[in-house]
């Protein structure tokens, strides 16, 4: 059975976390599509519920047996990807997939299934919020933030390619207005 998935993507830091918590918190026909990552976890994210933490070897494995819709090498030697049977697992119960995924991701899943996903853009206030953002949450280290404002800059010049572009000045408003794109894709 096939159905519908709702894209976010932005720069780290932009908010489409947040945004997408939101709406699993208050649309029950929404699923995550939990990405595959060679990362390390972070804090308290926990293995098949915030990520699929596989090492780096068995993810190039599933990359040559196709077990991929997309995947990227999004930080040098770091990859994420969606595995296929993640939105087939999620469609079975009936539901609409969401994703949190990095621009590059979004874009090849938007172009893999066309009038099947909405694809929405979350854009930060500026570059001085988005790095303000990034600092503040004490995660990575300096030479780590750097590459990750690096590729915020070169992600901005993606949003004119997604179906939506959803402006994060405000979060009550952006979640409000996420809610109101959402619900109207899902509905049409």
């Amino acid at each position: 059975m096939e159905g519908k998935l709702i894209i976010f993507s932005a720069p780290s830091g932009a908010g489409k976390t947040t945004i997408v918590h939101h709406l699993l918190g208050k649309m029950p026909e929404l699923e995550f599509s939990i990405s595959a990552t060679t990362r390390q976890p972070r804090g308290t994210e926990t293995d098949g519920e915030d990520y699929y933490f596989i090492s780096k070897e068995e993810f190039l494995h599933l990359i040559a047996k196709k077990y991929f819709v997309e995947f990227e090498e999004v930080y040098t030697g770091t990859f994420y990807g969606t595995l296929r049977t993640e939105i087939e697992r999620i469609w079975k119960k009936g539901k609409t997939v969401i994703f949190d995924i990095d621009v590059e991701g979004g874009l090849h899943l938007k172009r893999k299934y066309a009038d099947q996903a909405l694809a929405i853009f979350v854009q930060p206030p500026s570059m001085e919020v988005l790095k303000q953002r990034l600092s503040g949450r004490g995660t990575d280290s300096q030479e780590k933030l750097n590459e990750r404002f690096a590729k915020a800059e070169k992600e901005l010049g993606y949003a004119p390619k997604f179906d939506v572009i959803l402006k994060n000045y405000d979060l009550d408003t952006a979640c409000s207005e996420a809610e109101e794109l959402v619900r109207n894709f899902i509905e049409g």
